[in-house]
């Protein structure tokens, strides 16, 4: 569609002329020509139009054939009144065809300004008609005629069209034609070039032929800052210090500045501006005389004039078309080239900026510009090729290109700023434009200043050897950039993982906008354009990841969604260069090595590491609190065990249930961590509960050997109660109960090993349940790693994760309840058991006390210990007293003697002790186990039922089949059996003991000739 109309051609881009849309466009680039200070588009317009007429006044179409002339009411009749007289008007285009939009690949219009009539009507003149001849004011034989009403219509003229585009008025047009009519009189074959325009107008103007003194004031104040411009600060000859003329055209044109310097005939300030403005314009690089004037070609003047009749060749209705006569107005501007100083080169250099510029200026809706300026661009870099270039030149193209080469590269720096779907097709035609200029910048422009080489050079070179790469890397970026920034991502700190999530799938978004939208066009100048473009947001996208994953210390739902939308983002974008890379050469490896893997699983795994370890470190807190404050005193009485313990396998228990319940791939090596680490502490939590000492800690120092002595003072009194022994038993019977307590002697210490083993039993029952909970989720995967085939589960071919600690726990528990067992028997029922049973008396001390208080004892037993824990702890009581009856026979000291008749008494007490464990709650120890345990004792009890003379056989034989002697030769002693503590009835030191408690003659006799034992006293 048609934009607004430019107001007026280009020049400088620092005065405000234009509408408000094309200033905002024309920011967007950077004006390649240099400021004139002072100097509006309208004054270079106008100035351009006045030097455009005066080069071309003797053109077809500008007044006559060879000369310029003006329209009278005679020419109009002797034309028959219509105007043409039947001949085709001079300079008129009847049917235009361009050979330049040709060649530029521009369109014809279907209308063009020659196609449209120009004529008259009632009462005045059209906008399009050949110019009125203005009114002679003192100049006899010219007159200026109103053209009659009714004129009949007819093609416009090139200078027709040249006004018309370059918005001069008909008022201005006559004051132009006037003053070239006047300045020429008797010079028509003058050349333009030798003519200082902007004199000729001051001369010959004057203020009457003006609307008001104001406008003439302003039209007198642009001709002398032209001349400004063109002879003080920007001549094409630079000025020598001090120049009198310079000065004194300084002085007038301040002067002119706040009122209008006299212009009559007689003016010295006319006179002195004349000879100052031919004193500069005359002037010549060497000195020698020369035939052109110099006042409006130094750069940048003569451009930006020669830019504003450039850029006239464009359609007002429609700024994105050029006019079908562009041919003939471009070769009508070649006329300005010898007063503005323009060669062939810096015509398409300018020609080039000129229709780049436009494109801009329009929106760039129409590509046909742009691509016109890339054709213009060829013909620029055939004209660099050429030797003898000047310097001035390659400067105005180095500018110029840069200019164009910059703002292209703003759009395809950001293409996904300023191309969507619609208009992608743009960057097929920027690519090339920019590409040309920077080869021609890069390849062919070098700029020599000096004399040579040695006095200096600067040289423009493109230095990228991957532009679109840059392109795409850049664009890239900055569109990431832009989601961040749009989505304040950097600024989320407290939804990091939200906002990490959508940035990830902004990323595929654009990713999939890349690959779909850009990468085929692209893909005609870079092989392997999507490839770059994913290897860039896999690396920006990595960036952010990383500053992420600084601030994550644990796995959440949050982060492990982050991390499954990560690896779905790095697995398309590694599709997409291994697709776009496949016809490589090294198959797309150089750019794959450019990804650095995100390695997800890896992180993942990491995290779950740290998460299995900051688990298990509250584990170790809690078990290291158990070490420095547990006491061993139920919980309560329903539940018997130790607190800790309860803390333990809750949080066990808790990091079993979340570890499940991580949203991830759970494998089997991840779980086997997991349980190794529980099972660890579990195994040191057991240490711990197990640390209570040993049962050796409560058997008594064995006493020393001694034989019994028949004249002692005891065996005295105990004959003397011989015949009482009938009332002893008595006593016995009926009387001990009443001596001893039947309360239960067990201490506190023993009941916290109680505690203890009944913390072991809840720990264990736990470990059941946390190992079904492992090894029945749904959740575990078979493991990739070697580690878990050479697992320990799998060598052992176990289906539990707590096998080892499960064992340890049970031996812990085997020991804690042998400590209390002996505890129980050797230290709390010490006074009734061990210090009391057969003491002075077999009769009179027997065991049926002992076993009132062992069933109060069993009785708590069962009542504190948990139904798992009652059967070995009882089994390991009964083992304890069942060892310390066997003290009491073979190691109980002075106080103790047996006889032979004592036999009888021991098996029925010993009878009764094992009935206690038979009888002992519901079945909780086998008889079988009960008779087994006792077959020790009971073969001790036999060797007590033996005659001494055949103990002392018996004993002997043992002996040296023990010591290694085989047969006691003569002369020789039997060695004394060492004390294993392990009794038996085949062991020496057992039968020896029994002969040292044998109240006998033989026995007596035997130990003192055999081993000097000494009496006891």
């Amino acid at each position: 569609m048609g934009l607004h109309s430019l107001c007026e051609s280009t020049s400088s881009p620092h005065v405000a002329s234009r509408p408000d849309h094309h200033e905002a466009l024309e920011a967007d680039f950077v004006w390649p020509f240099g400021e004139l200070r002072g100097i509006d588009r309208d004054d270079i317009r106008e100035t351009a139009y006045e030097i455009f007429f005066t080069a071309c006044r003797s053109s077809p179409g500008f007044g006559g054939r060879n000369a310029l002339t003006f329209y009278s009411s005679n020419n109009l009749q002797e034309n028959n009144g219509d105007g043409s007289g039947g001949q085709k008007p001079y300079g008129v285009v009847m049917s235009p065809t361009s050979r330049v939009k040709r060649a530029l690949g521009l369109k014809m219009l279907k209308r063009s300004p020659s196609k449209r009539m120009s004529g008259v009507g009632a009462g005045g003149t059209s906008a399009g008609t050949n110019p009125p001849s203005p009114i002679a004011h003192g100049s006899s034989g010219l007159s200026f005629t109103v053209p009659q009403p009714l004129r009949p219509r007819r093609p416009m003229t090139s200078a027709e069209i040249m006004r018309q585009q370059m918005r001069v008025t008909e008022q201005s047009d006559t004051r132009l034609r006037k003053t070239l009519m006047r300045t020429l009189v008797g010079h028509m074959g003058r050349r333009a070039e030798t003519i200082i325009l902007p004199i000729e107008l001051l001369r010959h103007l004057k203020p009457p032929e003006f609307n008001d003194f104001h406008e003439y004031h302003l039209w007198q104040q642009r001709q002398l800052k032209i001349l400004e411009a063109g002879l003080l600060l920007h001549p094409s000859i630079p000025l020598e210090k001090p120049n009198t003329s310079a000065m004194r055209l300084r002085e007038i044109i301040r002067a002119g500045e706040t009122t209008p310097i006299d212009i009559g005939k007689n003016s010295d300030t006319m006179r002195t501006l004349g000879n100052a403005v031919a004193s500069l314009s005359w002037r010549s690089p060497n000195g020698t005389p020369t035939d052109v004037c110099h006042w409006a070609d130094g750069f940048p003047l003569n451009i930006h004039i020669y830019n504003a009749l450039l850029q006239s060749i464009f359609d007002l209705k429609d700024e994105t078309l050029v006019l079908d006569e562009v041919d003939e107005l471009l070769e009508l501007m070649k006329k300005t080239w010898s007063t503005l100083g323009i060669t062939r080169p810096l015509h398409n250099v300018c020609f080039t900026w000129v229709l780049f510029q436009q494109y801009v200026l329009t929106a760039q809706i129409e590509p046909d510009l742009l691509c016109a300026s890339q054709a213009m661009l060829l013909e620029v870099a055939n004209d660099v090729k050429r030797p003898n270039r000047e310097s001035a030149y390659v400067k105005i193209l180095s500018s110029v290109l840069t200019s164009m080469q910059g703002w292209a590269e703003k759009r395809l720096l950001k293409y996904h700023n300023y191309f969507q779907r619609g208009n992608v097709g743009q960057v097929e035609n920027l690519l090339p434009l920019v590409l040309s200029a920077s080869r021609i910048l890069g390849e062919d422009v070098t700029i020599t200043e000096g004399a040579g080489r040695e006095e200096g050079e600067i040289t423009l070179v493109d230095s990228s050897g991957d532009r679109l790469g840059h392109y795409i890397r850049s664009s890239l970026k900055s569109a990431f950039a832009k989601i961040i920034k749009t989505r304040n991502i950097k600024n989320m700190k407290q939804e990091a993982s939200k906002a990490l999530f959508q940035l990830a799938e902004e990323t595929e978004d654009l990713a999939l906008k890349e690959r779909e939208i850009f990468s085929p066009v692209l893909k005609r100048w870079h092989p392997t354009s999507a490839a770059v473009a994913a290897v860039t947001l896999h690396n920006c996208y990595g960036a952010v990841l990383k500053q992420y994953l600084g601030g994550v210390f644990k796995l959440t739902t949050e982060t492990v969604g982050v991390f499954q939308r990560t690896r779905k983002l790095e697995k398309l974008l590694v599709q997409m260069v291994v697709e776009d890379s496949a016809d490589c050469d090294d198959g797309g490896k150089a750019i794959v090595r450019e990804m650095d893997p995100y390695e997800v699983d890896s992180i993942i795994l990491n995290l779950l590491k740290r998460w299995i370890d900051e688990r298990l470190q509250k584990g170790k807190e809690c078990l290291q609190r158990a070490k420095e404050s547990e006491t061993w005193n139920p919980k309560s009485k329903s539940e018997p065990y130790a607190q800790s313990v309860v803390e333990l396998m809750t949080l066990a228990k808790e990091t079993v249930n979340d570890f499940f319940e991580i949203p991830i791939e759970i494998t089997e090596d991840l779980v086997f961590d997991l349980a190794d680490g529980l099972e660890n502490q579990f195994q040191e939590y057991a240490t711990f509960v197990a640390s209570c000492g040993s049962k050796k800690i409560y058997i008594p120092t064995l006493p020393p050997l001694t034989r019994c002595n028949r004249g002692s003072k005891f065996l005295q009194l105990w004959k003397k109660a011989g015949p009482c022994g009938a009332g002893a038993e008595e006593w016995h019977q009926n009387g001990a109960n009443e001596d001893h307590s039947t309360q239960s002697s067990t201490s506190r210490g023993t009941q916290r090993l109680y505690i203890r083993l009944n913390t072991l039993h809840y720990l264990l029952s736990y470990l059941h349940s946390l190992d079904k909970t492992i090894s029945l989720s749904p959740r575990t995967v078979p493991s990739t790693r070697k580690r878990f085939a050479n697992g320990r589960r799998s060598n052992n071919n176990s289906s539990s994760y707590f096998d080892l600690v499960t064992t340890s726990i049970q031996a812990s528990c085997q020991r804690i309840s042998e400590v209390a067992a002996y505890r129980l028997v050797f230290h709390d029922s010490n006074s009734i058991f061990y210090d009391s049973l057969y003491v002075e008396d077999v009769a009179n001390a027997r065991i049926q006390p002992t076993l009132g208080i062992l069933k109060q004892n069993l009785t708590l037993m069962t009542t504190i210990l948990t139904d798992r824990a009652q059967a070995l702890a009882i089994k390991e009581v009964m083992k304890a007293s069942f060892e310390a009856y066997l003290m009491v026979l073979l190691a109980g000291g002075s106080s103790r003697v047996f006889f032979h008749s004592d036999h009888e008494i021991l098996e029925e007490d010993f009878k009764a002790l094992k009935q206690v464990f038979c009888a002992c709650g519901e079945g909780l120890i086998a008889e079988e186990v009960v008779e087994r345990e006792a077959e020790i004792a009971e073969g001790v009890i036999a060797l007590m039922g033996m005659y001494t003379e055949q103990l002392v056989e018996d004993f002997s034989i043992v002996t040296c089949e023990t010591s290694g002697i085989g047969v006691l030769g003569s002369g020789q002693k039997l060695p004394m059996p060492p004390t294993t503590g392990r009794w038996n009835r085949a062991d020496p030191n057992t039968i020896l003991r029994v002969l040292c408690y044998r109240s006998d003659a033989v026995a007596n006799k035997f130990l003192k000739r055999t081993f000097q034992l000494a009496k006891r006293r």
